[in-house]
């Protein structure tokens, strides 16, 4: 019986130690992670739960929120408008790749009228534009211009060395032909050594007290380090305003720009 006994404690021993080196084995490396932007606490050199420090993603109570300066519709042709909002990003290194939004539009009764949704990202600090063209209204007349973005900004931090390079430089800015059959062109250089991909080109023409005349867009598919292009814009009919400034505003979603 004696011996019976001792053989059973020494497989119980052996089944105790057995399970203890498993629990190790599961357990400690859970206990020692190291931080990281997805294990949902604040460690490492985050300054929230997974964002900030050297996190992708940008805490929410560390960006500003987007300024929408003012919105307008401007026509094209009867019946068709074109439509603008001009916003500034105040945050000097926080960009939103990704978000939906709304232009509404309104008579001059402040009935509704129409809308237009689309998605865009949110380039770096400045001022920048979003711009929807060729908006059918049919025959009412768009007085009231309002904009929102509908989703919720996902704000990542871009890489500030990446940020420093990158420059777009705009020159040799002309108008032609401004009451009859509006022509503007202007010369963007790359001034980096940086492959920027799929760059919206957006022009706004201003009257002598700074108030928008009207709008354009146009696309480049890529402009490689130190190139330069020319860019057109036309419209089908004169301005109703002289022409005092002209704003050319190259915009490109910097998590695309190519190392090369």
């Amino acid at each position: 019986m004696y011996w019976a006994l001792q053989r059973q404690i020494l497989y119980l021993g052996i089944l105790l130690v057995f399970f203890l080196v498993l629990g190790t084995l599961i357990i400690y490396p859970r206990l020692n992670r190291a931080p990281s932007c997805l294990d949902g606490k604040q460690n490492g050199t985050e300054t929230g739960v997974d964002c900030g420090g050297s996190c992708t993603k940008a805490c929410r109570t560390e960006v500003e929120d987007i300024s929408i300066l003012w919105s307008r519709s401007f026509q094209v042709v009867p019946g068709r408008y074109n439509a603008v909002v001009y916003l500034a990003n105040h945050n000097r290194s926080a960009v939103v790749e990704k978000i939906n939004y709304r232009f509404r539009f309104a008579d001059k009764d402040n009935l509704y009228i129409g809308k237009r949704e689309g998605a865009t990202f949110i380039p770096p600090f400045g001022n920048f534009a979003i711009f929807e063209s060729a908006v059918g209204l049919g025959l009412s007349i768009p007085v009231y211009t309002t904009f929102e973005f509908t989703t919720t900004p996902n704000w990542i931090q871009t890489g500030v060395e990446k940020l420093n390079q990158l420059k777009l430089l705009v020159s040799d800015i002309q108008l032609e032909n401004e009451t009859t059959s509006p022509h503007l062109s202007a010369t963007i250089k790359n001034n980096s050594l940086l492959t920027i991909p799929e760059i919206t080109v957006v022009a706004i023409l201003y009257d002598s007290a700074h108030n928008a005349v009207s709008a354009s867009s146009t696309f480049l598919d890529e402009l490689k380090g130190e190139e330069a292009r020319e860019v057109n814009f036309t419209w089908p009919e004169g301005f109703s305003s002289p022409v005092i400034a002209k704003e050319i505003i190259p915009m490109y979603n910097i998590s695309r720009v190519k190392w090369k």
